[in-house]
């Protein structure tokens, strides 16, 4: 069995945003639910002789927790990449100071459109200009600015601006993530999804982008899962290269894994990580081939897909065990392909002004 390459430290649930396409669970965790900074860092100690050589820490907002530069300095004695993923909101000259001392790589700020109205509008709270001086800092501080948006049908049409600000912040990085449903994305689903033309669109605007910018920063495009004939790997294989550790010390193969209810995910509370990620009945339930079901278990993109993702199987058909209903040859395909042509009737005519003259999101909280 292989070790586990990065780890994501979900610090915190807490943010000042309310991204409704939050990966975070619906059930979010509350400050005197989270781990300690001492049981944090035993957890980073662990993952260290598990073989982890990234670190991310992410949360919500990893900021809010007073004891992060602790963790990040001992995550670099321990020898790891250090990465931290921020709204950039509370970020100062002085802090970003701390953490460049403290030993951060890099950071990874989140941006929710080009146009400042639209991003606040997205966001839940009026962070965009807080995240312009947030990125100016960060450069200053010299540090690599690496940057994130998340893409759905409020933003989607703007994917050439936002990737024209993102270099003139500048972004040496830039992951352009169509919503991944999942979490808060699930709940928000019918207002998120683009129209098939909307993404059309976008691609080509990314293939425009990319001749313009593509020598001044490096361009992620995440394939749009609902929109794809196939689905893509889960994780790189579940439970095989990376793990999560939830603000309470239950331990994930991926940040969405907590919506399985038919699992049960151990605690660093009660067990070792590497215990876990080696022994665990979760880690160890969809690790190769033997659990899959037809037409994965004799389907030769097994070993390219790994059957796809197993939070979508749960969530679209009820059983983690199915086929991901992304694949055109799960016989579930129906319930995903069904929803997209409604959802693009629904959508046929609708600009973006229409869409937000209406009720729109759920929000997250905390």
């Amino acid at each position: 069995m292989s070790a586990p390459y990065a780890l994501s430290a979900e610090i915190t649930h807490r943010c000042p945003l309310h991204c409704p396409y939050c990966s975070n669970p619906v059930e979010l965790r509350k400050r005197e639910d989270e781990l300690t900074v001492d049981e944090w860092l035993r957890v980073l100690e662990e993952a260290g002789e598990l073989g982890v050589v990234q670190v991310h820490f992410t949360g919500g907002e990893p900021l809010l927790r007073p004891d992060l530069d602790q963790l990040i300095r001992r995550a670099r004695e321990l020898g790891f990449f250090v990465n931290i993923i921020t709204s950039g909101i509370g970020i100062t000259e002085k802090r970003v100071q701390q953490l460049a001392e403290a030993g951060v790589d890099s950071m990874q700020l989140s941006v929710q459109a080009s146009e400042p109205e639209l991003a606040d509008y997205i966001a839940g709270f009026k962070a965009h200009d807080l995240k312009r001086q947030a990125a100016g800092l960060i450069r200053a501080g010299g540090l690599p600015l690496h940057m994130n948006v998340v893409l759905h049908r409020q933003n989607i049409h703007l994917v050439e601006d936002v990737i024209e600000l993102c270099v003139s912040w500048g972004a040496k990085r830039l992951e352009l993530a169509n919503t991944q449903y999942y979490g808060w994305a699930m709940v928000n689903r019918e207002q998120l999804l683009p129209a098939k033309r909307q993404l059309l669109a976008a691609e080509q605007a990314f293939m425009r982008a990319t001749e313009r910018f593509g020598k001044s920063i490096e361009l992620i495009w995440v394939l749009p899962d609902y929109y794809e004939d196939f689905p893509k790997p889960c994780m790189g294989g579940w439970g095989k290269i990376s793990l999560t550790v939830t603000p309470d010390g239950r331990v994930l193969p991926c940040t969405a894994a907590s919506g399985i209810k038919s699992l049960r995910f151990e605690s660093v509370k009660e067990h070792e990580l590497g215990w876990i990620w080696r022994e665990s009945e979760a880690f160890n339930t969809f690790r190769g081939f033997d659990w899959m079901a037809e037409p994965c278990k004799s389907c030769d993109r097994r070993f390219q897909d790994f059957g796809g993702c197993r939070c979508q199987a749960f969530l679209l058909t009820g059983d983690a065990r199915l086929t991901d209903p992304v694949c055109q040859r799960s016989p579930h395909h129906h319930k995903l392909a069904e929803f997209v042509a409604l959802m693009n009737e629904r959508e046929q005519g609708l600009s973006p002004d229409d869409d937000r003259d209406a009720p729109l999101f759920s929000y997250r909280g905390m």
